[in-house]
């Protein structure tokens, strides 16, 4: 189910019901057109951030996920994140791109900005390439 902010700048994208979503789940989803992973740590909130991996593209959901500390290591090069915040841990300095998340009538949406550029940060070499 699709829905328009009042401004039309998200499009605001049905992922789940409420009910099927649990905490600890890490869910990889393509939504409008983005690759989106879907975060619940224990004790957290829902959180949708990028879900290719800002040093070369991996997909998130493969990684080692640990929802009691919300710490997300990538199956690529062991990148380690913290999907409470979006924040790398190890290395330093860079930042996932986060989706906005709601609760509707029962369902979690997802707020996809209706900008037409592709909603992904990539981390180069001390210098993070901001992209949407």
């Amino acid at each position: 189910m699709r829905r328009v902010d009042g401004d039309g700048e998200l499009s605001w994208e049905c992922v789940a019901e409420v009910g099927e979503l649990l905490e600890g789940d890490l869910v990889d989803l393509e939504v409008a057109g983005e690759q989106v992973l879907i975060a619940y740590p224990f004790d957290g909130e829902i959180r949708a951030f990028q879900g290719l991996c800002p040093h070369q593209e991996v997909l998130l959901a493969d990684g080692n996920w640990d929802p009691e500390t919300g710490r997300l290591v990538c199956a690529g090069h062991a990148w380690e994140l913290d999907l409470r915040t979006g924040s790398s841990v190890n290395p330093a300095g860079c930042e996932l791109y986060e989706f906005p998340v709601r609760v509707r009538d029962g369902r979690v949406e997802v707020g996809v900005p209706r900008d037409g550029q592709r909603h992904y940060r990539r981390f180069l070499e001390g210098a993070e390439e901001h992209v949407g």
